[in-house]
C-alpha cells in the first residue's frame, strides 16, 4: 500500500529575537522537535549530551566538522552508558533480547537525531567545512523545493553514505556486474540469498516473476541466467526507480520487465521468486519496511497468491532466513502451516549460512539467533 501524502512539517523557534520557520524532514519519521536551542563550537558534548536526552534539539551554527566530531561523542555516551546486569538466561528469552534490542536502538536514534542542521532552498548546508550534499540529497528527497530546512546531521551522514553506496555499486559475482541500491532500498550486501538463486536448477527459462523485486538484483539474476522474460514487481517508488536503473545499467531491458504492482502481476510463470523481509516486527521507521514485516503480511499474501499464478508443473521460491524463529517471532510450525493452508507443499529446500560479520561478533546482543542463523530456499510447489 502507498504511503498517504501528507502536507511537509515545519519546524518552528525564536533565534536571535526573530521566529523562525522551516521545513522539518526526517525519514525516519521523527516529529519536529518541541524545544530547541542553537549551538556552536563552544559547546561540550557532555552539555549537548543532557539536552538531547532531554528531547531538547540543537540547530548547529557552528563549524560542520565540529557537529560530527560531537556527535561522535555523543555517541560514545551511549554506547558507554552503564547497563544494568542482564537477567539470567532462565528468565530472559530471545524475544525479550530482541524487543531490548530493539528499544535501545530507537532510543539510541532519537537522542542523536537531536543534532540538527540546517539546509538551504538548494540543499547547501550553510556552515562552514560543510560537504556539497546537494546530490546526495536529491537522490532522497527529490528537486529542490525552494524552500530552506532543517534535518538531522545523523540523517544527513547517512544520505551522503547512501550516495557514495549509489556510485560505487555492491559488486554481485553472480551479475558479474554491481547493483548500484538508492536511498532506502534495501542493499544486496548479504550475498547468501542471491547466491542460493543463482545456484539452484531452473525449472523454466521461458518466464518468471520477482516478487517485490526491490534493487532489482534477482531479477537480473534470473535473467543473466537465460531466462528469456523476468516480470519484477515493486510498489515503492524508490524501488521501482532504482530497479529500472540497475536493470537498464546492465543491458537486461529487454528480458526484465520492472512493473509497478503489489505482489503479483497478471497472469501465471512457471517461476515465481520472492524475498520477503524476513523479520515479522512493524517497521519503526518508512526505511525499515525492507527489514521488517509486520504480522508476516507479504510472506503470507505471497503464500496465499502463489498456487493460482504458477503454471502447471511450476516452482515458487521463497527466500528466507530462519532468524526470526531463532528470536521466537515466528515457528517453523507456524510457517509450514501457511504453505499447507495455501495449497502448497515443499518439494525441496537448499540451506546456506550467512556469512556477514555480524553472525560472528559474540558481541552482539543477538548474537546467539545470528549465530544459529540459516537462510533457506524453498521449493513450493502446488499441491
Amino acid at each position: 500500500m502507498q504511503p498517504k501524502t501528507t502536507a511537509p512539517q515545519r519546524l518552528d523557534w525564536e533565534e536571535d529575537g526573530e521566529s523562525r520557520s522551516a521545513r522539518w524532514r526526517s525519514e525516519s519519521g521523527n516529529p519536529p522537535p518541541k524545544r530547541l536551542v542553537t549551538g556552536h563550537d563552544q559547546m561540550t558534548a557532555d552539555h549537548a549530551y543532557r539536552l538531547a536526552c532531554e528531547g531538547t534539539a540543537i540547530l548547529w551554527r557552528g563549524d560542520f566538522q565540529n557537529a560530527r566530531q560531537l556527535l561522535q561523542a555523543m555517541a560514545r555516551r551511549i554506547d558507554n552508558k552503564p547497563r544494568k546486569p542482564k537477567k539470567p538466561a532462565a528468565e530472559g528469552s530471545p524475544v525479550d533480547a530482541f524487543n531490548l534490542h530493539r528499544l535501545a536502538q530507537s532510543q539510541r536514534a532519537r537522542t542523536l537525531a537531536m543534532l540538527i542542521l540546517p539546509l538551504d532552498e538548494q540543499y547547501a548546508i550553510p556552515l562552514r567545512r560543510a560537504p556539497n550534499v546537494r546530490e546526495a540529497c536529491e537522490e532522497a528527497y527529490g528537486p529542490p523545493s525552494d524552500e530552506a530546512s532543517v534535518v538531522s546531521l545523523r540523517e544527513v551522514l547517512g544520505l551522503i553514505g547512501a550516495h557514495e553506496w549509489r556510485k560505487k555499486g555492491v559488486e554481485i559475482a553472480a551479475l558479474g556486474g554491481r547493483i548500484h541500491p538508492y536511498y532506502g532500498v534495501f542493499s544486496p550486501v548479504r550475498g547468501e540469498y542471491v547466491d542460493l538463486v543463482a545456484n539452484q536448477p531452473l525449472p523454466s527459462r521461458e518466464l518468471a516473476f520477482d516478487i517485490g523485486t526491490g534493487t532489482g538484483v534477482l531479477a537480473a539474476v534470473l535473467a543473466r541466467r537465460g531466462v528469456e522474460r523476468v516480470v519484477a514487481t515493486e510498489i515503492d517508488a524508490r524501488a521501482l526507480a532504482c530497479a529500472r536503473e540497475n536493470i537498464a545499467r546492465l543491458g537486461l531491458d529487454a528480458q526484465v520487465d520492472v512493473v509497478e504492482t503489489s505482489l503479483f502481476p497478471d497472469g501465471r510463470a512457471p517461476l515465481i521468486v520472492c524475498n520477503p523481509p524476513w523479520l515479522p516486527a512493524r517497521p519503526s521507521a518508512a526505511i525499515e519496511h525492507a527489514i521488517y514485516d509486520p504480522d508476516s503480511r507479504m510472506l503470507r499474501g505471497f503464500l496465499d497468491g502463489l498456487a493460482a499464478h504458477l503454471t502447471p508443473g511450476g516452482e515458487g521460491w521463497l527466500i528466507l532466513s530462519d532468524f526470526a524463529e531463532h528470536l521466537g517471532l515466528r515457528t517453523r510450525a507456524q510457517l509450514q502451516e501457511w504453505i499447507d493452508a495455501a495449497g502448497l507443499k515443499v518439494d525441496g529446500r537448499i540451506d546456506i549460512k550467512p556469512h556477514h560479520p555480524r553472525a560472528t561478533d559474540k558481541t552482539d546482543p543477538l548474537h546467539a539467533a545470528r549465530s544459529a542463523e540459516v537462510t533457506s530456499l524453498w521449493r513450493l510447489v502446488a499441491a
